[in-house]
């Protein structure tokens, strides 16, 4: 279903369509009442008939309700009208990471801004009890002052357990994805997701790796002709290196970055707080965390001129110390000559 300009949910007029996904429809529109534009996502009446689907899109809307972050998309309103249910909230202007790779891999600079604000408002949302599940680059917006996470429709319930000194987040089942559903975009999924099984935050920090890699290389991490395809890779190989693609990243990212990616949840961060303070120390300036290692990059011909240089160093040394030892040999020369002349000439008694 779509609505036309001009069309009113409540106090809403809409304005003009924004975007559409599994969970509805997604709609600029103007809140008459305060004079602002706002995003309008409704859900499509033939999904209202679906419990499922209305049960994930209320728990949307207490999920969003429910976190307060500068990176996360801010919910103001909740509402129904002629069979139509709809979310209001804050409209973004910008583009989706999604858009922006299809123009290629983004500054160093930028994927170490981003994604420290995209893991620090996973971390939010994981110290408020909720999992997103969904990580993927149409599902982040790059705006003028960031990023913002939106579109938590597939987002479950947690509950935050400490255990020791580490913070991890277990999720409590639910009737809207029992054990063995697989929910989420295939690509940036989890091998737990892949495999159905129940997740903690951990799954969203391997999805913000596959989303770091495609940002650091312009390639996704995880590629497949099918789905299965796609699944078999996640589950059992690993990215080509990052290093081997953009020889200039740092070693601090590249390693942060695989350590996102690994297979089993205990070898990850185990918080988004942790990766989102590596990402900001990495980008300090001055910090060796950002120099890429000169060794392992050096190229044919600089390794061709080094040699030159070695060799003209050893000559030069050599001609020193061939230098250094004359005077030496001159005056063993000497002091040869006189012990001769002496051995010769008479012996003087007194």
């Amino acid at each position: 279903m779509s609505l036309a300009p001009g069309q009113r949910l409540g106090p809403y007029e809409i304005v003009s369509p924004l975007g559409a996904g599994g969970m509805g429809e997604v709609y600029r529109a103007r809140d008459t009442r305060l004079e602002r534009t706002v995003a309008l996502k409704i859900l499509p009446k033939e999904f209202s008939c679906d419990p499922v689907r209305k049960q994930r899109f209320e728990q949307e809307a207490k999920t969003i309700s429910s976190l307060n972050h500068p990176h996360i998309c801010v919910l103001h309103d909740v509402g129904h009208q002629d069979g139509i249910d709809f979310l209001v909230m804050e409209c973004v202007e910008g583009e989706t990471l999604a858009k922006r790779l299809e123009k290629g891999p983004l500054p160093m600079e930028q994927v170490l801004k981003f994604g420290a604000q995209i893991a620090d408002a996973l971390d939010r949302a994981h110290r408020s009890g909720v999992v997103h599940r969904d990580l993927k680059p149409g599902n982040i917006m790059l705006t003028p002052t960031g990023t913002k996470l939106l579109d938590f429709g597939l987002a479950k319930p947690a509950v935050a357990l400490v255990s020791g000194s580490t913070l991890t987040v277990a999720a409590r089942p639910s009737p809207m994805t029992q054990e063995g559903t697989i929910v989420g975009t295939f690509q940036y999924m989890s091998p737990e997701q892949v495999e159905g099984k129940g997740v903690d935050g951990r799954s969203d920090i391997f999805s913000l790796g596959a989303v770091l890699y495609e940002m650091v290389t312009g390639k996704k991490a995880f590629e497949g002709k099918s789905q299965l395809s796609v699944a078999s890779a996640i589950l059992e190989k690993e990215p080509e290196a990052i290093s081997a693609m953009k020889l200039l990243t740092p070693p601090a990212l590249d390693h942060g970055i695989r350590r996102c990616l690994a297979k089993d949840p205990e070898e990850r961060w185990q918080t988004a707080r942790d990766l989102a303070q590596e990402l900001k120390w990495i980008a300090q300036p001055g910090t060796q965390a950002g120099t890429p290692s000169v060794a392992p990059f050096q190229s044919k011909a600089w390794l061709a001129g080094d040699l030159r240089r070695s060799r003209r160093w050893l000559q030069f040394s050599l001609g020193s110390c061939s230098s250094a030892a004359l005077p030496l040999r001159n005056e063993w020369f000497v002091l040869k000559s006189f012990r001769r002349k002496t051995r010769r000439s008479p012996r003087w008694d007194s």
